[in-house]
C-alpha cells in the first residue's frame, strides 16, 4: 500500500490524480464543516471552485431547498445563506438540505482532484473511519491537503500525519513517500494536543483575529462520526457501506497514535 502526501493542491495538476485514490483534508475548516453537516443530516454538498459557479449552482438545483454557503477571507459573503463555519452547519439549519459550498482553499481542493477515482473528505471529526475504509481497500491513497493560499498548513499536514498512523498500526505494509513521512514525524510532534496546535497555526491564529475561536475547539474534536464523505457525480454524499473488520482495527488502534 502506496502512500503519499501532497500538502498543496498547487504542487500538482488536475491530471495527476487520473485514476487514484484521494483524500482531501481541510481542517480548518471545509472538510470539518462538510462533515458536521453530513452528520447532521445534509442532503449532499456541492463544493465548487469559483464564486460565480456558486451562484449559478444554487439557482439550478434542488428545487428550492438549496443552502448557499462559503467565505472568503474567513468571512461569509454577502448574498450567502452560511459561511464556512461548522457552527453554521446544525441540524435545524441543514437536515434535509442540499448544500453548495465555495471555500478559499478545501472546495478548491476537491475539484483540483476531480479526475480521481475515488474522492473522501477526512478531518480530525471522523478519522478513524476515514482510516477503516481505506484499510478495507487496500490499495494506494493520495493524501492532499488543502493548505492555505497554495502553502503548507500544519493542522492538514499534521492530521495526514495522524491518517497515516492510524493505516499503519493496523500492521498493513506500507510505502511512504517523503511528505508522507514528514507528515507522520509532524503528527508525532504537533499531535498531542489538536486544539493548543491549531491555535498556534498560522490559520488558527487568522480565525481567532476574526473571531472563530469556537470553530477551532469542534475542528479539534476526534472521531465524532463514522461517516466517511465520497465525492460523485458532482457531490458529496455519505459513502453507504457496510462494517468492516478494518473498521474495528482502525478504532482499537486510535489511542496508540
Amino acid at each position: 500500500m502506496k502512500i503519499s502526501v501532497i500538502v498543496s493542491p498547487a504542487v500538482v495538476e488536475e491530471l495527476y490524480f487520473t485514476g487514484k485514490n484521494t483524500v482531501v483534508i481541510d481542517v480548518l475548516r471545509a472538510t470539518s464543516s462538510m462533515v458536521y453537516a453530513l452528520m447532521n443530516g445534509a442532503k449532499e454538498i456541492v463544493p465548487v471552485g469559483s464564486f460565480e459557479y456558486a451562484m449559478k449552482a444554487s439557482s439550478t438545483i434542488f428545487g428550492g431547498q438549496t443552502l448557499l454557503a462559503g467565505e472568503r477571507n474567513t468571512k461569509k459573503i454577502d448574498g450567502f445563506n452560511l459561511g464556512n463555519s461548522p457552527h453554521e452547519f446544525g441540524q435545524a439549519v441543514v437536515s434535509g438540505k442540499g448544500i453548495v459550498l465555495f471555500t478559499t482553499n478545501g472546495t478548491k481542493a476537491i475539484v483540483k482532484a476531480k479526475y480521481s477515482s475515488n474522492i473522501f473528505i477526512a478531518s480530525f471529526l471522523n478519522l478513524n473511519a476515514v482510516a477503516a475504509h481505506l484499510l478495507s481497500l487496500n490499495d494506494s491513497v493520495d493524501i492532499l491537503c488543502s493548505g492555505r493560499n497554495g502553502r503548507l498548513s500544519l493542522e492538514d499536514t499534521v492530521c495526514a500525519g495522524k491518517l497515516i498512523q492510524l493505516i499503519t498500526a493496523s500492521g498493513v505494509e506500507a510505502e511512504l513517500d517523503d511528505s508522507a513521512v514528514m507528515a507522520v514525524a509532524l503528527a508525532k510532534a504537533q499531535g498531542k494536543n489538536l486544539k493548543k496546535m491549531m491555535l498556534s497555526s498560522d490559520h488558527g491564529k487568522i480565525l481567532i483575529e476574526n473571531g472563530f475561536a469556537d470553530d477551532i475547539t469542534l475542528c479539534a474534536k476526534t472521531n465524532i462520526t463514522d461517516i466517511v464523505p465520497v465525492f460523485t457525480n458532482g457531490a458529496i454524499k455519505p459513502l453507504q457501506r457496510e462494517p468492516v473488520a478494518a473498521e474495528t482495527e482502525a478504532n482499537e488502534n486510535v489511542e496508540q497514535v
